[in-house]
């Protein structure tokens, strides 16, 4: 990360922080503010996760009625408030999909804003392509495709992601690189069967 994206990083952290304080005093329009600068990434993730606009939008309204039921229980710890707020959506991405058991598809999935910090990994994952990076995790397990949705595409690092699914860092590299593992030899397969057309 350049000098000039952790320096903006951290003043949008303190921003941020500043704005939870606040919230949790009721202030209205510091809760106005939490909800436009996540709106889109809890938005974006719920449609990665329930893969139809239609609950994706349920599931952000609730998503945010729990963040103001719950605001002044939030504690700063190792993670962020983002990933507090992830937690939420997961939590309510997994009842639904308890509730419901079923996915719906649905072709248009909305990118998230870019993140200027992106790793050398995530970069190999645009070099395959959004959409073909998309059907090769179709294929990998629940848990691994919500590993490298958090990871690759909102860019959340391995602790913040372990909050997010309620899971250990170790378990977080563990699924990540399983899931890696099998990307990797199904892009050879795709390559080794292009080779063979």
């Amino acid at each position: 990360m350049s000098e000039a994206a952790a320096t903006k990083k951290e003043s949008e952290t303190k921003r941020v922080r500043a704005l939870v304080d606040r919230a949790q005093k009721g202030d209205r329009g510091a809760l106005e503010e939490l909800y436009l600068i996540h709106f889109d990434r809890i938005y974006s993730y719920l449609h990665v996760s329930v893969g139809n606009r239609h609950d994706a939008e349920d599931l952000t309204t609730q998503t945010f009625l729990k963040m103001l039921e719950a605001i002044g229980k939030f504690r700063w710890q190792s993670a962020p408030f983002s990933a507090w707020l992830f937690r939420i959506a997961h939590n309510l991405a997994m009842d639904h999909f308890r509730a419901n058991k079923r996915w719906q598809p649905e072709e248009e999935v909305p990118e998230p804003e870019p993140d200027e910090a992106t790793s050398a990994e995530a970069g190999a994952f645009e070099s395959i392509g959004r959409k073909s990076m998309l059907e090769l995790i179709e294929d990998l397990s629940p848990e691994q495709q919500q590993v490298l949705t958090l990871k690759f595409v909102f860019n959340f690092a391995n602790a913040e992601a372990a909050t997010i699914l309620g899971k250990t860092e170790g378990a977080i590299k563990s699924l990540q690189h399983r899931a890696l593992v099998s990307l990797q030899k199904q892009l050879e397969k795709r390559e080794s069967e292009g080779r063979e057309a």
